[in-house]
């Protein structure tokens, strides 16, 4: 997708299609942080497979409306990568951040914006801020939600939220629903997703983040270099751990919208939810950012699930590699993003198939993908309280890793504009009343998906007020294109979401 995601999110992290990268190593405002899954291997027939994830958690120790512009700022350069045209300037993204900061007229929290370093703030953050529980489960004391509070919006911002946007901490998922499948634990508040997969002879669990925004699959190698020594306190691949491990001798290098890797492109055997893919080819990671190398980024790899036509590698994605084993019947990837305050944590990744516990059969709707590149994006239409806004020609990348839907500037006003209560900071971002019921609504193949009122909230103003004004999760940005929106988990919470590599056409379907 060139660029995730605003990993808002990790989330996601973006991929740029460079055939020469300089790896610069800075420190974020905050590292992304995420916690693994326990998956032994074993043999499952060929078919559907799904992993567990777990959501990338996000601390909001910073003033609201700062913390939008950080997850504006990687908004424009995965987009920017997305689409192949200029990105913004290091420069021009901190003036954004100051403008803002100035603005909010309020200091951050000191916690752990300099990290452990004590670097700078970097203007380029991600959505994903560093968080004192370096992944632990249920460190901080996230327990599953009591009640629900997605049942149309009107009550104001969520305080299971809050809190989990204040503490951190992991919600286990439930029992899987459907075959070959493993829950997704939810990190914090509803930002990023990573599984954990097996690597190696004998195998070794590593933490891998899901990133549907780009198309290389690897993982740091042993003796990985950053620009503070090591890589951190994570599980590493190599000869002297792996009795497959076989180096090519090539190179691969790729830059994310958070982050940047080099290394050699090896083949070892990967185990994924118990189907083997034997001497399968990808990188290890001999240089990493801090980005990926400090010690609080609890993931020590990264697979990318868009289309291998944006490899760097010049690989097969491992889902690609599954259907041509014939492992799984075909390159889907299918996304039940899952939402901290319903309490249901129910989240998957399911690589072979759709999860029909998930959904609605009958709003199933399929549609082409419109990107040339290989990301996944659509046409689209939008209206609020039922009524189109008349924008016409959009086209929606949908994309896992970005937590903001950001669009271009008329457009968001336009939507903003039928929303009581909505106001424009002046900067591209929107603040709506807690309160609000209105629903925004994405038409695909003819098919209307609503987004829940709930999930418009992207921080309240004030945390004292969690019925007073919000900041929009539905913020403009100079992205680049007239009618292209980029569009992330405040939509993607409300539909399953699924990508077919062979037909080039995506799904989606209304929730169950």
């Amino acid at each position: 997708m060139q660029d995730s995601a605003q990993s808002a999110h990790p989330g996601s992290l973006y991929l740029v299609n460079s055939t020469v990268m300089q790896i610069g190593f800075s420190l974020l405002l905050a590292s992304l942080l995420l916690a693994f899954v326990d998956a032994a291997p074993i043999r499952r027939p060929a078919g559907m497979v799904t992993l567990p994830l777990k959501r990338l958690q996000q601390r909001s120790d910073v003033h609201p409306t700062v913390l939008l512009q950080q997850h504006i700022n990687r908004s424009h350069r995965r987009y920017a990568r997305m689409t192949g045209r200029k990105e913004p300037s290091s420069e021009e993204l901190e003036a954004n951040l100051v403008k803002r900061f100035n603005r909010a007229g309020a200091q951050p929290k000191q916690r752990r914006h300099n990290n452990h370093h004590g670097n700078n703030v970097d203007a380029n953050d991600s959505e994903s801020n560093a968080v004192g529980n370096g992944g632990n489960s249920n460190a901080g004391g996230n327990t599953q939600a009591a009640g629900n509070s997605t049942t149309g919006g009107g009550e104001g911002f969520s305080e299971v939220d809050l809190k989990a946007q204040t503490n951190g901490g992991l919600t286990a998922a439930g029992k899987p629903t459907a075959d070959n499948s493993l829950g997704l634990d939810i990190e914090a508040n509803d930002v990023g997703y990573i599984a954990t997969v097996q690597v190696g002879t004998p195998p070794q669990d590593f933490r891998i983040l899901m990133d549907s925004g780009s198309a290389d699959f690897w993982i740091g190698a042993e003796g990985c270099k950053s620009v503070l020594g090591g890589c951190g306190k994570h599980t590493f691949l190599g000869p002297k751990g792996s009795s497959s491990f076989v180096d090519s001798g090539k190179q691969f290098q790729v830059t994310y919208g958070s982050g940047a890797v080099a290394g050699n492109i090896i083949s070892d055997n990967v185990n994924i939810a118990g189907l083997a893919l034997d001497k399968h080819v990808f990188g290890v990671a001999t240089q990493e950012t801090q980005d990926f190398a400090d010690d609080s980024v609890s993931f020590d790899g990264l697979i990318g699930l868009a289309q291998s036509t944006l490899s760097n590698q010049g690989v097969p994605t491992p889902v690609e590699a599954l259907a041509s084993n014939k492992l799984i019947t075909d390159a889907i990837t299918s996304y039940k993003i899952s939402r901290l305050s319903d309490g249901l944590n129910d989240g998957e990744i399911t690589f072979g198939g759709l999860d029909k516990t998930k959904f609605d059969a009958k709003t199933l709707t399929t549609f082409d993908n419109v990107n040339t590149q290989g990301f996944w994006e659509g046409d689209v239409l939008f209206s609020v309280n039922g009524q189109d806004l008349g924008l016409k020609g959009r086209t929606a990348i949908l994309d896992t890793g970005t937590t903001l839907i950001i669009a271009p500037a008329a457009d968001a006003a336009a939507v903003h504009a039928k929303i009581d209560g909505a106001k424009s900071d002046g900067q591209g971002g929107f603040t709506i009343p807690c309160t609000t019921t209105a629903v925004v609504s994405m038409s695909f193949g003819g098919t209307n998906f609503d987004i829940n009122p709930t999930d418009l909230l992207f921080a309240p103003v004030d945390p004292n007020d969690l019925t007073g004004d919000c900041i929009s999760g539905i913020s403009s940005g100079n992205i680049g294109g007239a009618n292209e929106w980029l569009v992330g988990d405040v939509f993607l919470k409300n539909a399953y979401f699924s990508t077919d590599v062979t037909k080039n056409q995506i799904s989606l379907a209304k929730l169950i």
